[in-house]
């Protein structure tokens, strides 16, 4: 059975749709069978995988509200990769329509088991708010992978999303906990970010990736060719790191069959820095045009 893993974070902006879209390709570079399911009505890891949202003729909208099946609605994009359940405008609408329908948190999960046997990992991409939407894939999944940035108000919004994932672990899905942190956009010659790191590390121990994904413009140009980053530029930073990750987390999860389900981490509280104004920016201005090369393993 394939292992079903939410890419969400409460906070916007934080590259939750480049790890969906690079991730669901590296696990296939890798040799595994990955489905992407879109779960944000923006559409964008839909696009960023080469399927004009627009023109879907099946989309998450039609499988939430059983006019059609998974099996009808994928996509297979062989460039990428993978089988993609798209979005679109429409999607936004389902979270209205949804509310008088029985099961309507666990419409997505229900449908995923048809399909399970076909795929090693299903990667879902959350919209940045807790949503009918958003507990649709938290619901469904076996796991959360939070990608963060290595900022102050990121650890602020941490204890929120990890009290969110505690909820719904503790009454509407005893499967689900938290697979990993992972830190993208990273800049190691920034101070503060590699504290943030530090204190990560210190604070959550092995829920963080030793995966790191670096700052790199390459990333930010393949959605406009409507590829991954792994696919449209296969030797950049950014890409080789993604893969890595992907080769962590194969490495890391055990076959779904055997997964337990231990509670996720208890939230207390999360370690805040109190960083002097400009300590940003101590050591030098980071380069946003270009490769940032990682963090020293």
């Amino acid at each position: 059975m394939a292992r079903i893993f939410c890419i969400a974070n409460q906070k916007g902006g934080v590259g939750k749709t480049t790890t969906t879209v690079n991730l669901a390709a590296g696990l296939a570079k890798v040799g595994q069978r990955v489905l992407m399911i879109d779960l944000d009505p923006q559409g964008n890891a839909t696009m960023g995988s080469g399927i004009d949202k627009r023109n879907a003729e099946y989309t998450v909208y039609d499988v939430l509200l059983e006019s059609a099946s998974v099996a009808e609605a994928r996509v297979s994009v062989e460039a990428c990769g993978y089988d993609v359940l798209a979005a679109n405008r429409e999607l936004a609408g389902a979270e209205v329509e949804m509310v008088a329908l029985d099961r309507r948190e666990k419409r997505l999960r229900t449908a995923l088991a048809a399909v399970g046997a076909e795929y090693d990992f299903v990667l879902i991409d959350c919209p940045p708010s807790l949503s009918l939407l958003t507990l649709n894939g938290l619901c469904a999944a076996h796991g959360v992978i939070v990608p963060m940035q290595c900022e102050y108000f990121a650890l602020e919004g941490l204890t929120d999303l990890v009290n969110t994932i505690k909820q719904v672990h503790a009454n509407l899905n005893k499967n689900l906990q938290i697979i990993g942190l992972l830190r993208v956009m990273f800049d190691p010659r920034i101070t503060l970010q590699q504290q943030v790191s530090d204190q990560l590390k210190a604070h959550f121990g092995d829920k963080v990736f030793d995966t790191v994904i670096p700052r790199n413009v390459r990333l930010a140009e393949a959605p406009s060719y409507g590829l991954p980053g792994v696919v449209f530029d296969a030797g950049a930073r950014g890409s080789q790191a993604y893969v890595a990750f992907a080769e962590e987390l194969v490495r890391k999860m055990p076959p779904a069959s055997a997964t337990a389900a231990p509670t996720p981490p208890a939230p207390q509280t999360v370690p805040v820095l109190h960083a002097v104004a400009g300590e940003e920016q101590a050591d030098a201005a980071p380069d946003e045009a270009g490769d940032v090369p990682p963090p020293a393993a």
